[in-house]
């Protein structure tokens, strides 16, 4: 699922058959979205978080250093690093340049967007793989309405509720929709491979008549269409043209992402029109009121039998609904429209010999196994999987976490240890974490081998895409993605479809405000 996130898993080696029982209830009555009702997941005003210390900050080895940076002077100095992380240098080099001003991976500034739509843009910066990992820690941060960053986009978005994402696990109605995730995985689990052959079976086919026809063919908007096909089909049962949705769910779907997102997206619009128009005033949620009824009722009319788990956990169908949605739709469509296209573009660039090597490992395996794809056969492909996870490493489909401090505490990087305190920001650009070069040899590269073996495997603690560490296990209480699991399956399914039909392909790679774009050039079909 993306995002500060994507949708959620438990342990993907636990698919087991679990019969889906039919139902035919219907909405007892529309969504509204206005006006805006306060619910059971509204912040209470008297939750007690867990039990935390209020010691002093825990001892450290490191010498003490007082953390590098400012904020500047209000409004002003949040405005010019605004401008500067979007289109002076880019985020990539806003953030290397200031490690090499301060000499530091730990450092203050201002992160997008800022005033008028974020009151306090003003962060501690943690971009190395020692510091980064304190973001996960919900003893020390706090993760109530942090998921987008320094704001949090409207309810209004979501039905009046804030939904699972948006909770801390203080909270009880986290560890309730967290349980509801993770019953729908599990009640869904033997869908997930069969379906999403069906799904990309059909996407690929589609790809080569455009292919054949143009020369060339977009991954970006039939993979958008197969993977909302798989998810609606797996976890649903659901077939999106056989409804009144039809096929437009994805387009309506980017459409509610761009209104919750469009304050740290960048469009490819002028600049001066494009800052004033996203970073200083809120979209309308209005504006999409109709295109995510179509949504909400899509999700009602196929969730009978989710909702009545939920109400046995206490939660309401409606407020189930919304939740489920978001985890569809924003979570894991938004993470595989993210990462599938990062994973065709890291492949692509690894050129025919890591093409040959995967097709005959995948090939090799899937016959041994009696030409099925299972879980089983999976796990005899050592390079399909180390592949995937250095794609995730590389090129982390959620970039970016946040957290505000529980306590004064200390945080350390490799080098030095740093004072913060209670009620700070903290924020963290992924990709620099798990390109960390004290951690990973050649860590700018992507190494298609390097998960693999003993050694390889050594390393997957410092892949962290999932607001966790790979070789960690979700539970209610952590904020670490509930589909990680379903997340990493899906992935290495695209792999195993993609080499199970292809010996090698050939692309282009280009850019789109969530993520690369790419475009195929070359499919070569299976010769052995």
């Amino acid at each position: 699922m993306m995002a500060s996130s994507t949708i959620p898993s438990s342990s993907s080696s636990c698919f087991h058959q679990l019969q889906f029982p039919s139902s035919t209830r219907k909405p007892t009555k529309p969504f509204s979205v206005s006006p805006i009702r306060a619910s059971v997941s509204e912040k209470p005003s008297s939750i007690s978080v867990p039990s935390v210390s209020v010691s002093s900050p825990e001892p450290t080895k490191l010498p003490i250093r007082k953390i590098p940076g400012d904020h500047g002077i209000p409004l002003i100095g949040p405005y010019k690093d605004r401008v500067d992380y979007f289109y002076n240098q880019g985020r990539d080099e806003f953030f290397k340049k200031r490690i090499q001003k301060y000499q530091s991976t730990v450092f203050r500034t201002n992160v997008p967007p800022g005033p008028l739509i974020a009151k306090n843009p003003n962060v501690v910066v943690l971009l190395d793989g020692k510091s980064f990992p304190t973001l996960f820690d919900t003893e020390k941060v706090d993760k109530t309405d942090v998921f987008t960053g320094t704001f949090m986009p409207s309810t209004e978005l979501t039905g009046g509720y804030r939904v699972l994402s948006y909770l801390d696990p203080s909270e009880p109605k986290h560890a309730q929709l967290k349980r509801l995730m993770f019953f729908l995985l599990k009640s869904r689990r033997e869908h997930v491979i069969p379906e999403f052959h069906i799904a990309f079976t059909e996407l690929f086919e589609s790809l080569e008549k455009e292919l054949s026809k143009n020369g060339k063919v977009s991954f970006g908007e039939a993979n958008d269409q197969a993977a909302f096909n798989f998810l609606a089909r797996s976890l649903f049962g659901a077939n999106p043209a056989e409804t009144e949705l039809d096929l437009d769910g994805p387009k309506l779907i980017q459409k509610w992402i761009l209104f919750q997102l469009s304050p740290v997206l960048k469009l490819g619009l002028p600049s001066l029109i494009e800052d004033q128009i996203l970073r200083n005033f809120r979209l309308p949620a209005s504006i999409i009121k109709k295109d995510y009824q179509r949504l909400y009722n899509f999700f009602y009319q196929s969730s009978g039998f989710i909702f009545d788990e939920a109400e046995r956990l206490g939660v309401s169908r409606e407020e189930a609904c919304h939740n489920l949605l978001f985890a569809t739709c924003f979570n894991s469509l938004g993470g595989m429209k993210l990462f599938f296209p990062n994973v065709l573009k890291w492949i692509g660039r690894g050129g025919v010999k890591l093409h040959s090597d995967l097709a005959t490992e995948v090939r090799t395996a899937v016959r041994s196994a009696g030409g099925k794809v299972t879980m089983a056969a999976m796990e005899n492909m050592p390079l399909m999987k180390s592949v995937v996870y250095e794609a995730f490493r590389v090129d982390p489909p959620v970039p970016l976490q946040f957290g505000r401090v529980r306590k004064d505490m200390v945080i350390e990087s490799h080098d030095h240890a740093f004072r913060v305190k209670k009620g700070e920001m903290l924020f963290g650009y992924q990709p620099f974490a798990t390109k960390d070069p004290k951690i990973f040899e050649r860590a700018e590269e992507f190494v298609g081998d390097r998960f693999m073996g003993a050694e390889g495997e050594k390393l997957l603690k410092h892949v962290l895409w999932s607001n966790g560490p790979e070789t960690a296990t979700p539970t209610v209480n952590d904020k670490q993605c509930a589909g990680k699991d379903f997340v990493t399956l899906v992935s290495r399914l695209l792999v195993v479809e993609l080499f199970l039909r292809y010996d090698s392909f050939e692309i282009q790679v280009g850019t789109s405000p969530l993520g690369s774009a790419v475009t195929l050039t070359s499919l070569k079909r299976a010769s052995f």
